[in-house]
């Protein structure tokens, strides 16, 4: 059997992923689920307090290695929902993307947060066909460093505040408790 990858073949033939279009991107506004529990995923904000982030951010990372480990982790459930590898590598990047954000709310006032098109960062990325087990050492990596800047704030820099490019504004505490959301919901849409 030859192997040997051909002209015009793609990432995805030589590896076995299937090609899929882009998925529609998500143009909701989710900070709603910092006023009441997500209905989807559970998930509560009030119940998270920043000094909780780190330990839940330990907590799903393995979760999202034994996913990416599974067998048939680049198949998406249909055309327009991401594989669980898609989302592991969109997780991967919210670590880092909210480590930044958190960052600039501890040491600058009231920063204005670079925007992040997370539909875009997936297509310029090619999720899809990135790597299960270096997705999840980087997913590891990038864990663990925005877990040890939350355990590292003390309670009097919770309320200091920070914003979203559309106007969004958050404090350290609204941000953790958006940002876990997304990290257990991701678990929820990935079965982890």
């Amino acid at each position: 059997m030859d192997t040997t990858p051909h002209p015009g073949d793609t990432p995805a033939a030589q590896d076995g992923a299937q090609e899929y279009p882009p998925v529609p991107a998500d143009t909701k506004d989710w900070t709603w689920v910092l006023a009441r529990p997500c209905p989807e995923c559970g998930f509560v904000a009030a119940d998270v307090t920043p000094d909780r982030v780190g330990a839940a951010v330990r907590d799903a990372v393995p979760r999202y290695v034994r996913v990416l480990a599974r067998e048939g982790v680049r198949g998406r459930p249909d055309p327009s929902t991401w594989s669980p590898l898609e989302y592991a590598a969109h997780v991967r990047d919210v670590f880092s993307v909210f480590d930044v954000r958190l960052m600039a709310m501890v040491e600058d006032d009231d920063p204005l947060f670079a925007n992040w098109d997370q539909d875009a960062a997936a297509v310029q990325a090619d999720y899809a066909h990135q790597d299960p087990a270096a997705v999840a050492r980087e997913l590891e990596v990038a864990g663990e460093r925005v877990a040890t800047r939350f355990d590292a704030l003390t309670p009097d820099r919770w309320e200091r505040p920070g914003r979203r490019s559309n106007g969004s504004v958050f404090t350290i505490r609204t941000l953790g408790q958006y940002f876990v959301h997304d990290v257990v919901h991701h678990l929820h849409d990935v079965r982890g």
